[in-house]
């Protein structure tokens, strides 16, 4: 019995790989409503730039992330970009001071993973300010 090949057919590819993940991005997620509880330190936004960065330079190279505590959409992106700049080396008051916001939306996903595996959540009892202030890191995205 003849087989039924015909000689112009060529193999079809198949992907047999995994998909990658869905992005979480810096700000997906991130936002949410004050605990009264967590098992993680806390840093109060409302202290001074220099107590903010002396947390930051400790916490962004331990084995714990933190979360952040404001009502303020301005705090709130200074501490995304602070804490981008403690993980990279770079002046982390001047961070806090001038968020680069060109920066932070270039970051690639294993950075952006980075940032929130140190800065887990900002929770606030302002929800739309600080999701406001935050958004300038997804626009253009």
């Amino acid at each position: 019995m003849p087989h039924d090949v015909s000689p112009h057919s060529e193999p079809v590819l198949v992907s047999l790989s995994v998909p990658p993940a869905a992005r979480r991005g810096l700000v997906t997620g991130l936002v949410r409503a004050v605990s009264e509880r967590t098992d993680l330190p806390v840093l109060d936004l409302a202290a001074d730039d220099a107590e903010v960065a002396a947390f930051l330079a400790r916490i962004a190279h331990a084995d714990t992330g933190f979360v952040a505590r404001t009502d303020s959409g301005d705090r709130a992106l200074a501490v995304v970009a602070a804490t981008a700049a403690a993980l990279c080396g770079e002046d982390i008051r001047a961070a806090l001071a001038m968020p680069d916001i060109e920066f932070l939306r270039g970051l690639s996903a294993p950075a952006e993973d980075a940032v929130r595996d140190v800065l887990t959540a900002i929770e606030t009892g302002e929800p739309d300010a600080v999701g406001s202030g935050l958004s300038v890191l997804e626009a253009g995205r």
